[in-house]
């Protein structure tokens, strides 16, 4: 199906007859005003040489220059060749939640830079730029014209009888659903999913809808090439239901990327859905729709990722997670990540990971000096969310420090996820190592600041100077990088298979289908060295049964005999054998 037919399907799923019929007519309008950058034609494909880097606007910072001159400077020296993708989070003017209370849309906050920054950046890798369309600040102009009554603001935002039964509405917060707001017209109460400075839109009203993709266009003007859906799930209210993943939700994202494919077909979609996996992936639309791309997102977010892997590396057992990949359904259209600027969430992993196991990760995390994030579940009762903690400091006990240990146990968590079927996205400080802030959460009163630490330049320059940890993680971590971007067989929709060689190693074989390479990943999960005896034709089912196995990651050779090999693996090792 063109399109166009599916921008109008769509809005017929959203609205009545009339609505969707001059919503249609309005985004043909906005279609044929599109004058997108140059970029090639047809759908973008992802391959192994895409690795995106999630980071702030203003994570490096120079004395006297605008925060994108210090991104644009990292990324000029340390990232080519292996990262091709950044993700820009907010950098728009904002008034909380670091970025993801936008007051305006259409301008980059001053002390960042400006859109040539952006566009800058966006000549050299590919940009990914947030999309935060559940809500705006109430500091932005469109609602404070909602509080004046002005029109056609005065329905933008979602209003609530006091009296309104919203006990089934699932709650990703303990803080209140409503928050009132005196209005030309009196006191108001208007829906606020996650703070009482973030107002939700109202999408049941078409031109929200509108204004959405007006902005969604001007990204793409100005070189976005990757549109992160932020709370993808909450976009849809129906008093009454969940208001979570409404059947108008799904529309609205088929939607929208029914529009790039119109105007940019280039530009990809990724949705932010921070649930369970099932519910997640159902993000990816119908997989059938088109030629096996799907219809919806191109890639989602794979949060049941991060407890699985902090479960496998804090427990020294490879079972569930490689249970849990062993079931992954293909294509693999997921955007793998552990760590983000967000805390590790837990409700991905329910289903996956028992009780007790989810309590181990909460005991660890405090232990390590890590804060907890709470939700309200459906009980009305309050239970923990997420894990605000640094990845590095969930792993190793900072109060005693094992350094040449903690750094390979930590190496290792990031290796799995780089050798996963899908795109990898490495939050920034991930390549550092850093540890908890707890100056940080001082400063902000926030849990989450605790991982959200910025750079001064010039201090950052110094310690990759030396022989720190940071400059040692970040030298290993470009490297795998550079190795990943190599290798087909780490495609994203290259075959995956796990294979069970020992209790505490993750080994998974990725094949290419094309070139037919294999690359057998092994990652020992535990404090001791492991060996074992592999037969590289019978045990894989891979081609070259007599020669030497060649470790990427170490530059060693492994010897065949017989065509079998005896592999050795130290305490936290990993392995990527061709």
């Amino acid at each position: 199906m063109e399109p166009l037919e599916r921008i109008r399907k769509q809005l017929e799923q959203i609205y009545t007859g009339a609505q969707a019929e001059q919503a249609y007519r309005a985004i043909l309008n906005r279609l044929a005003q599109v004058k997108a950058p140059e970029a090639p034609s047809g759908r973008y494909a992802f391959t192994q040489k895409d690795m995106v880097l999630i980071t702030y606007a203003d994570q490096f910072q120079f004395a006297q220059a605008p925060a994108l001159k210090g991104l644009a400077w990292f990324a000029g020296k340390y990232l080519k060749g292996a990262f091709n993708t950044i993700h820009i989070l907010p950098f728009f003017p904002y008034s909380s939640d670091d970025g993801f209370s936008v007051i305006d849309y259409y301008r980059v906050a001053d002390n960042f830079g400006d859109w040539t920054d952006i566009r800058a950046l966006s000549e050299q890798f590919r940009l990914m730029v947030d999309g935060v369309f559940n809500h705006v600040s109430r500091q932005s102009a469109w609602f404070r014209s909602f509080l004046e009554g002005q029109a056609p603001f005065s329905d933008y935002f979602i209003t609530v009888a006091p009296d309104a039964d919203l006990s089934a509405v699932m709650r990703p917060r303990t803080t209140p659903l409503l928050t009132a707001v005196l209005t030309a017209q009196g006191e108001r109460q208007v829906w606020t999913t996650f703070s009482d400075d973030q107002i939700d839109l109202n999408f049941a009203n078409p031109q929200v809808l509108l204004e959405i993709v007006d902005v969604l266009l001007f990204y793409v003007k100005q070189g976005a090439s990757i549109i992160r859906i932020d709370a993808v799930p909450f976009l849809w209210k129906e008093i009454g239901t969940d208001c979570i993943h409404r059947p108008q939700t799904h529309a609205i994202i088929k939607l929208l990327r029914a529009v790039l494919d119109a105007a940019a077909p280039n530009v990809a979609v990724i949705t932010e859905s921070n649930v369970p996996f099932d519910e997640n992936i159902s993000y990816l639309g119908d997989l059938a729709a088109l030629d096996g791309q799907g219809d919806e997102a191109q890639l989602v977010y794979q949060f049941s990722l991060g407890p699985l892997v902090l479960h496998a590396l804090s427990s020294g057992s490879a079972r569930k997670l490689a249970d849990w990949v062993d079931t992954l359904p293909a294509p693999y259209d997921y955007f793998n990540f552990i760590a983000s600027h967000d805390g590790i969430g837990l409700l991905p992993a329910q289903g996956i990971l028992d009780e007790a196991d989810i309590q181990a990760l909460i005991d660890q995390t405090e232990a390590h000096g890590g804060l907890l994030s709470y939700k309200t579940d459906a009980q009305g009762k309050r239970q923990v969310y997420e894990l605000n903690i640094s990845l590095y400091d969930f792993l190793n006990d900072p109060a005693a420090p094992r350094p040449g240990l903690d750094t390979e146990r930590y190496l290792t968590s990031q290796t799995i996820m780089l050798e996963l079927a899908g795109v990898p996205g490495v939050y920034v400080h991930s390549l550092f190592g850093s540890g908890n802030c707890k100056e940080c959460v001082a400063e902000s009163g926030r849990a989450r600041s605790i991982n959200r630490e910025k750079f001064q330049v010039e201090a950052l320059e110094r310690e990759l100077a030396g022989d720190s940890r940071a400059a040692q993680i970040l030298t290993r971590y470009l490297a795998l990088a550079a190795l990943r971007a190599a290798h087909p067989a780490f495609s994203p929709r290259a075959a995956q298979r796990v294979l069970r060689l020992d209790e505490h190693v993750f080994a998974l074989l990725r094949r290419d289908g094309q070139s037919g390479e294999c690359i057998l990943c092994l990652s020992n999960l535990s404090q001791s060295e492991l060996k074992f005896t592999l037969n590289w034709q019978a045990d894989l089912g891979c081609d070259h049964a007599g020669e030497a196995l060649r470790d990427l990651i170490a530059k060693e050779t492994i010897p065949q005999e017989d065509g079998r090999a005896e592999i050795r693996l130290a305490p936290y090792q990993s392995r990527w054998l061709v």
